[in-house]
């Protein structure tokens, strides 16, 4: 106290500390200040008391009030379901390939399923349904088991080579670096890749083909939908199209894995995004044509009577 004094030209009293000459003042704080502070400390006791607050274990204080911003959001969540409810039960109710005949209804059924492809289904298809190598391209018009909504809609249920699900679609080429020497391999590439008009005709590749691959690609290469062969003639391609992807595709085979939605996803919503999927640009007329240059044999008609069931 003894080294406190008036500051001459401002008139205000020092603190009494003294850094190298340097002196603080005491000036009182702004009463404006001041008020806004003490009501910050109310409010704080205030939300303290009637809001969660302090942090617990595994929770926090609940507040008096009983809110909390999880509680808001189920009222949320809540109220937008039963806004939906009548939309999906209309969805539920109608077959799907019968969907296009409510244009109002599809375009629903179209944008829930935007909705739901965007949290399923683009880490494997990609935020523009384009695929890669591996994964299909569901914009173009090549499908594997049928794009028409009845077989999408099929697929999106059962999946593709699930192997505890006996509905599952399941295709299985065979390894065919365990019948075939490494120039015979090189020779039915060539002939793959004519099929398309990559490379020129080969003809011991062809009857290699012939020996081998037409039971379910077809004579012409056109594929089997019935089996999941697909079209070699279209220049689409699932894992790629050079000599290096196709000698690992013909060596070893393929065997992707799609999951069955049925077991994570609700009927509605696999309805949603089937018709989702068909309206990209590739989906095709209900039925999906068959392929041109294969009969059904008997065991592929027996494989259609399972997926479809």
């Amino acid at each position: 106290m003894a080294r406190k004094r008036i500051d001459e030209p401002t008139g205000t009293q020092t603190v009494g500390h003294e850094w190298d000459g340097i002196e603080e003042l005491d000036t009182p704080l702004p009463r404006w200040w001041l008020i806004t502070f003490i009501l910050s400390i109310v409010f704080a006791i205030g939300y303290v008391i009637f809001y969660p607050a302090i942090p617990l274990a595994n929770s926090a204080t609940p507040g008096t009030l009983g809110w909390s911003s999880r509680g808001e959001l189920g009222k949320e969540i809540a109220a937008d379901t039963a806004r939906r409810a009548p939309i999906y039960k209309a969805i539920a109710a109608t077959p799907v390939e019968q969907l296009p005949a409510n244009p109002a209804l599809l375009a629903q059924a179209v944008e829930g399923g935007r909705a739901a492809f965007k949290v399923h289904c683009v880490q494997c298809h990609g935020a523009g349904a384009a695929g890669g190598a591996g994964y299909p391209n569901l914009n173009d018009d090549d499908w594997l088991w049928g794009g028409d909504l009845q077989s999408i809609e099929t697929t999106l249920i059962h999946g593709i080579r699930n192997p505890e699900h006996d509905e599952t679609r399941f295709s299985q080429m065979p390894a065919f670096g365990e019948i075939l020497n490494k120039r015979q391999i090189a020779q039915v590439i060539a002939h793959v890749r004519s099929l398309s008009g990559l490379e020129k005709p080969n003809a011991a590749g062809a009857q290699i083909f012939a020996e081998n691959c037409v039971a379910c690609h077809g004579d012409n290469g056109k594929g089997n939908r019935e089996l999941g062969a697909p079209n070699l003639t279209d220049n689409i391609w699932l894992y790629g199209s050079d000599q290096k992807a196709l000698r690992q595709t013909i060596t070893y085979a393929r065997n992707g894995v799609m999951p069955r939605w049925n077991e994570r996803l609700s009927p509605v919503t696999i309805r949603m995004l089937a018709a989702y999927v068909h309206s990209l640009g590739g989906g095709e007329a209900t039925p999906a044509p068959a392929s041109p240059d294969i009969a059904s044999t008997p065991q592929a008609t027996e494989k259609a009577a399972d997926v479809s069931a």
